[in-house]
């Protein structure tokens, strides 16, 4: 079995998980049902897909739980940049964010890429 605390990955997401519950504190209330559960929401599915692809049995399967991270990284940059326009948020710590979660999807994009070709190889 795969160990999700091994990956830089892991380690990125989770770091990026708790700067968007601890950016999103300061956010007004009327938005905790809306774009605060939505960025935790995203923020959150990234570190807990890669947990749930390790634990997958097959590297298809893996690597599907992957693209799903890859989709919440991507999702949650969008979110941090309508943040950053409707003025929800400092600029700063949406770019700050959005630097790491696209750092985050970098490194999910490198993994990806390096099972493909390992997967490749042996077939």
């Amino acid at each position: 079995m795969r160990d999700h605390r091994k990956l830089a990955v892991f380690h990125k997401a989770d770091e990026l998980a708790r700067k968007a519950y601890s950016t999103t504190e300061a956010f007004p209330r009327s938005e905790m049902f809306g774009l605060v559960s939505q960025i935790r929401r995203a923020a959150v599915s990234i570190p807990a897909n890669i947990v749930e692809g390790c634990a997958r049995a097959t590297e298809a399967d893996y690597v599907h739980f992957l693209h799903i991270a890859l989709g919440s990284a991507r999702e949650l940059g969008y979110m941090l940049e309508l943040a950053s326009d409707l003025k929800l948020v400092e600029e700063d710590s949406a770019t700050e964010l959005a630097s790491l979660a696209e750092s985050v999807s970098r490194l999910l994009n490198s993994l990806i890429r390096s099972l493909r070709r390992r997967e490749d190889r042996e077939h």
